[in-house]
């Protein structure tokens, strides 16, 4: 089994080490001296500029002292001028909160007034998705826009379940569905990193990595990089099978009562052909009452 503190702290490290090495000592404002075998700060110039001992800075980066105090962890993310989500998962790593161990865990499913709510949604594309990118539900619509090629009763079972991230990097489908999927896939693993920091004991989410980091070079590549971004919002372009090319919206909605879970909607400006295309795949979609294709990818 693997050891959640373990990952953390190794989390914690790598983290530290590839922020450490984005800073020029210029930018810093520190007086570079001898021979650098490697970009960035020194960890004594860290240390120094986010006022902590170079031993204390050491052994946390090492993953030998946990549960550092937020002054501490604020001093250093001021000193390596972390954004914003950079410095919250900063406190995740370092300051990761009490879980009960989760045995047994049931699967996940999608609460029934969230599944009704998306129904009710039949001119937007909705998607429910859980904490590990995996698909518990989705309207008529947004099976139509992002996920035509599976059944629609595909995220009902935990079996058949769809997921994002996976089907991202693993579908060929998928993948010709985003005309910018460089700048998509980035974004993608982005956010499951500040998931991954926020969630350290659910097993799904760390299997999920794992999975990816085996089974795609293009996600270990993008892993190793620890890019970290709390994507709610922003524009995605499609080149959809059957109504070709458009540009949408997408806000990504929190949901108090079920933490983890997310509803995705994806909008087009009126008057524009985007909204125009999506009204055509409602009616292929709605009109018709049938799947667009008839071979579900697992």
């Amino acid at each position: 089994m693997t050891d959640q503190r373990g990952v953390q702290t190794t989390a914690l490290g790598d983290f530290l080490r590839s922020r450490r090495a984005r800073v020029s000592p210029a930018d810093a404002g520190v007086v570079s001296y001898g021979t650098r075998r490697v970009p960035g700060l020194r960890r004594e110039e860290l240390a120094l500029l986010a006022g902590v001992s170079v031993t204390y800075y050491t052994r946390l980066e090492q993953g030998q002292s946990t549960n550092a105090s937020k002054s501490v962890i604020d001093a250093i993310s001021r000193a390596l001028s972390l954004s914003e989500d950079e410095h919250a998962h900063l406190h995740d790593l370092a300051r990761p909160a009490v879980t009960r161990p989760r045995r047994g865990a049931k699967p996940d499913h999608v609460r029934v007034g969230t599944k009704t709510l998306i129904d009710a949604m039949t001119a937007v594309p909705a998607i429910v998705l859980g904490r590990s990118t995996e698909v518990l539900a989705w309207n008529r619509l947004g099976h139509a826009l992002i996920g035509g090629h599976f059944g629609f009763a595909a995220p009902e079972k935990p079996s058949t379940r769809p997921n994002l991230t996976r089907m991202l990097f693993l579908d060929s489908h998928t993948r010709n569905l985003y005309a910018n999927w460089d700048e998509e896939a980035s974004r993608a693993v982005a956010s499951l990193r500040l998931v991954a920091g926020r969630y350290t004991d659910d097993r799904a989410l760390v299997d999920l990595i794992g999975d990816l980091c085996i089974a795609s070079d293009d996600f270990a590549r993008l892993w190793a990089k620890h890019p970290v971004h709390n994507c709610m919002s922003g524009t995605k372009r499609l080149n959809h099978p059957e109504v070709g090319t458009l540009d949408v919206g997408f806000e990504m909605l929190h949901l108090p009562h079920a933490p983890g879970h997310r509803i995705m909607t994806y909008t087009a400006v009126d008057g524009t052909p985007a909204q125009h295309s999506l009204a055509l795949l409602a009616v292929l979609s709605q009109g018709t009452g049938r799947d667009l294709t008839a071979s579900p990818v697992q």
